[in-house]
């Protein structure tokens, strides 16, 4: 399952033109890319949630009759939404991912380390002092409270779970999956520590993550997935159909979208998504640059 319904708070304004989920990394929908490289790890069963900008998500699946769309009305978190996607689930331990990470993580190796022991759930976890906030000895997660001369690792936003602890979480409301692992831990259920240091993951919570990403991508310093369908052979990215003026320059890295710009534009490690036109000749440094948001 693919958690999709977030809102992007920190990505505003952007998200009001398209849901985090939907971002183009190197011109391609990061949810898209996800299940192609789930399918491509031998996962034919995929659920994606969705609620905020819900129809986008919709009308980007479309094409994928295998994919099963939950559509959420209301606000249910990560808890709530995998609990609502319980008829959905097979009996057999369910993949979790967040819809906005990049990451190198295998996710059949994933699967097998849960799959392999006796574990309720099996959450992939790092080294990561910026979201170090859960306790961990040895291979047991311990809890969730970040107390002080525990092990804290950060969580990766992947995890695989026996469907059956989702029963007890209450139906139609918001709930976190992570306040339903503290209760599995006081009950004595077992939570296994994946560590998966060594494997780049990022998120893309903020513009500066988002951009950051681009450029380690570009710049060959970071492995790009197999799912790309065109893989950059230099440092600017650019769609075939971007219309750009004679005397652009392009500086250090960039992607270009399906988009428009005119004369003497400059633009030095930046994404222009498609729909976006630039008119006016000047300088566009660490920037981000979307198609009019309409009022």
């Amino acid at each position: 399952m693919i958690l999709a319904a977030g809102f992007g708070t920190r990505l505003l304004p952007y998200t009001k033109l398209l849901p985090k989920p939907l971002f183009p990394l190197l011109n391609e929908p990061l949810l898209l890319l996800i299940i192609r490289r789930l399918q491509a790890a031998g996962f034919d069963h995929i659920i994606v949630n969705c609620h905020y900008l819900r129809e986008q998500i919709v009308a980007a699946l479309a094409e994928l009759p295998e994919v099963i769309i939950q559509e959420e009305e209301i606000v249910l978190g990560t808890g709530g939404g995998l609990h609502m996607a319980l008829p959905h689930m097979r009996q057999e331990p369910l993949l979790v991912t967040n819809a906005d990470i990049y990451h190198m993580v295998d996710f059949r190796e994933l699967y097998q380390a849960h799959d392999s022991k006796d574990f309720d759930v099996t959450m992939a976890m790092h080294d990561y002092p910026r979201f170090n906030t859960v306790n961990v000895e040895g291979d047991r997660v311990t809890g969730f409270e970040a107390e002080e001369n525990d092990h804290l690792m950060a969580f990766t936003g992947l995890h695989v779970l026996n469907p059956e602890i989702l029963e007890e979480i209450p139906g139609n409301l918001e709930y976190s999956i992570i306040d339903r692992y503290r209760t599995l831990l006081r009950e004595g259920g077992k939570i296994q520590a994946l560590h998966v240091n060594g494997c780049f993951w990022t998120d893309m919570g903020t513009v500066d993550d988002y951009l950051s990403l681009h450029g380690k991508l570009l710049q060959n310093r970071i492995p790009i997935w197999d799912e790309f369908p065109r893989v950059p052979e230099t440092t600017f990215l650019v769609d075939a159909q971007a219309e750009t003026g004679q005397q652009i320059d392009l500086q250090d890295w960039v992607c270009i979208g399906h988009s428009h710009l005119g004369e003497s534009v400059h633009l030095q490690r930046c994404v222009v998504w498609d729909g976006a036109r630039v008119e006016e000749a000047g300088e566009y440094i660490d920037a981000l640059l979307i198609p009019e948001l309409k009022s």
